[in-house]
């Protein structure tokens, strides 16, 4: 089915596996920001936002691990940590500009006196930034949020670089992977058939069960933006957790009921991860063996973590994609959500 030329035209009606061809292009976005930030005694930062628009803020954190000097919150929901004061940079991100948790943390963060930036595709995030003369970002529209993660990353980074909290190391590292992607998303695409594409592999793997995500500390964000591909995309009941807490408590919930539970388990590896964690992995493979199904690894690709977070978030979005076709659903629309926002407005 999925090496059908018409059958995914039928059910990607409204091209999302072209949309994810674009992530090349968006790792070569130049941000433009408007507005000059005060960047006086940042000693920390919170980037509040929700869903796909927050993935990027997930990201981040753990790529500037080593170069961030000050403690980093990523809040997804309503309110700004106690300790925001005029020392906080707070990051408003919404990829509509229009979603309300993140629009009440920014006037929380205004009214705070927090250092403050924004970032969307418009909508009201955007009016009140410039209202407020508050340092802005506006991230091209039309496609999904999780499928414009990388816009959202180069945006990110731009900021933090644009308040002096980071070098532009990062940033580059993304556009000089843009060409390598192409090359990976090639491997992926619907002329590529099942026997030699990776993605749509996964996608038969899973297919007719609920996916469960797992990555370590370093891996845990693209773990995330699985389960939001699987949930989103391939509409299905997905989870994710990371190790090492799954060893804590998780791991027991495998340990009872029959070994073929209507699950397809993954595991998200990185050779820049602890050794630990894939001792871990594997150690909690070997002893659910009977409990639970076999885990399938899923290798991160790359040489440096950024390379490695663009090639799972890009298989991530090709796999789910596959699983949509499977399910006969469209991949790209979401609209019990907005049908959602829209009753809660």
């Amino acid at each position: 089915m999925l090496d059908d030329a018409n059958v995914i035209k039928q059910r990607d009606p409204s091209g999302a596996l072209e949309a994810v061809a674009s992530l090349p292009e968006q790792a070569r976005f130049q941000p433009m920001i408007d507005g000059e930030p005060i960047s006086l005694g940042i000693k920390s930062v919170v980037m509040a936002g929700m869903g796909g628009s927050a993935l990027a803020a997930d990201m981040v954190k753990i790529l500037t691990r080593d170069e961030l000097t000050v403690p980093v919150e990523v809040i997804k929901g309503y309110d700004l940590p106690n300790h925001a004061n005029e020392s906080t940079l707070v990051i408003a991100l919404s990829h509509s500009g229009n979603t309300e948790e993140t629009i009440e943390c920014y006037f929380q963060a205004r009214q705070a006196g927090c250092q403050v930036a924004a970032m969307a595709t418009g909508g009201r995030l955007l009016e009140l930034a410039a209202q407020d003369n508050v340092v802005r970002a506006e991230v091209p529209a039309g496609a999904q949020p999780r499928m414009s993660t990388v816009y959202h990353l180069r945006v990110l980074l731009k900021l933090l670089e644009k308040f002096g909290l980071i070098g532009h190391q990062l940033f580059d590292q993304v556009s000089e992977s843009s060409d390598w992607l192409t090359d990976k998303l090639r491997e992926w695409s619907a002329e590529s058939p099942l026997e030699h594409n990776y993605a749509k592999q996964l996608a038969t793997h899973a297919a007719g069960k609920s996916a469960v995500f797992y990555g370590g500390q370093l891996t845990a964000p693209i773990a995330y933006k699985w389960k939001i591909s699987w949930n989103e995309s391939a509409k299905n009941v997905a989870f994710w957790n990371q190790y090492p807490e799954f060893s804590h408590n998780e791991f027991m919930g495998w340990t009872s009921h029959p070994v073929d539970k209507p699950y397809a388990v993954f595991d998200l590896r990185s050779s820049f991860e602890r050794p630990r964690i894939a001792e871990r992995m594997e150690l909690t493979d070997r002893m659910l063996s009977g409990m639970r199904p076999k885990a399938r690894d899923i290798s991160l690709i790359g040489d440096n973590l950024v390379q490695q977070f663009l090639w799972g978030l890009a298989l991530a979005d090709m796999a789910s994609i596959y699983c949509a076709i499977l399910n006969n659903v469209d991949p790209a629309p979401v609209a019990l959500i907005e049908k959602f926002k829209k009753e809660l407005s």
